[in-house]
């Protein structure tokens, strides 16, 4: 995640006041409900970044001899997968 974790509660706090006093919704639920929900969603769509990273972490692995044997550029190799990953489960990052 490129965001530190502390950050999302104001950055929650700060949508949620925008839509709410932009006049965008009336709330049905205490405010702070929102901010937590929102903090929630937030951490979840930051956080997608770092699952597809593990994932392509996982895949190279088992590729891992191969790698070593032809010596090939593991970041390059890394930055394919990941393109890869983001296109086959139309990830947007």
């Amino acid at each position: 995640m490129r965001v530190p974790k502390s950050w999302l509660p104001i950055l929650a706090k700060r949508v949620v006041n925008s839509i709410v006093i932009g006049g965008l919704t009336e709330p049905k639920a205490p405010l702070n409900e929102l901010y937590k929900q929102a903090e929630a969603l937030i951490y979840d769509e930051l956080m997608v970044e770092d699952r597809l990273a593990d994932d392509v972490r996982q895949i190279l692995k088992s590729f891992e001899g191969e790698i070593e044997k032809k010596r090939l550029d593991y970041k390059a190799l890394f930055d394919m997968t990941k393109q890869r990953l983001i296109k086959e489960r139309n990830i947007v990052i």
